[in-house]
């Protein structure tokens, strides 16, 4: 029972900023999109902020607590917001920015969340301040984990779209092929994150995202200390 009674608390506490981390990493990259000349998400309904738009049953809720139980870090996906890539004005160049968006907007909410938890440690403590702090917790814990991972530099990730960006178009091309085995990829890292291959590089540049909204915050705290 207490291991279900754990389970029951993890979930009230992370089910929020994942849902939200998720949702809106997805609609960011659709209005991205849109501002650089691709109305696709927009005409398929996409552009929301309600995350019920962008829910993937096992992506968005099986998957990141299954990764919580299992390495402590919960990782997960949305349904893919649609972009014609081809439809950017400079599709080269813009495709970096429409990819970058998602775990962009990932950092400004870590750095909300970090903002909640700095103000919420400041008032008097309440049950339902306690619980509301550790939600803040885990809004940060979550972004900073979506914008590192996301970051990583291999198609289909975020990164590896930022890459393909850069790369001159002589190496743009073979690389971005890589996307389309995308769900190898992205099974091959959750394993090696599973089998501790990639956790001392990803924690570690987890804990530095969260120094870096600490320092951000630090003179908000000292305020309100």
């Amino acid at each position: 029972m207490s291991d279900f009674n754990t389970i029951v608390q993890t979930v009230a506490v992370y089910l929020v900023p994942v849902l939200f981390a998720i949702s809106l990493h997805e609609a960011a990259h659709g209005y991205a999109a849109r501002y650089f000349g691709d109305p696709t998400a927009a005409n398929e309904g996409r552009l929301s902020l309600n995350p019920l738009r962008h829910i993937d049953p096992f992506g968005t809720v099986l998957l990141p607590l299954m990764l919580y139980l299992a390495i402590q870090v919960p990782f997960g996906y949305a349904k893919p917001v649609p972009v014609d890539f081809s439809r950017l004005r400079n599709p080269k160049k813009q495709m970096a920015w429409v990819a970058f968006a998602g775990p962009g907007s990932n950092f400004v909410m870590g750095l909300a969340w970090m903002i909640a938890f700095v103000v919420l440690s400041a008032m008097p403590p309440t049950e339902i301040g306690v619980f509301l702090r550790k939600m803040a917790g885990a809004g940060i814990s979550v972004n900073a984990a979506m914008f590192v991972f996301n970051m990583i530099p291999v198609p289909p990730l975020d990164g590896g779209r930022i890459m393909t960006g850069i790369l001159p178009m002589s190496l743009a091309r073979p690389y971005a092929s890589i996307e389309r085995y995308g769900m190898f990829v992205f099974g091959a890292l959750v394993l090696l994150m599973y089998l501790g291959v990639l956790d001392g590089v990803l924690m570690a540049s987890i804990r530095f995202v969260i120094k870096v909204f600490l320092t951000l915050v630090t003179p908000l705290a000292a305020m309100l200390g």
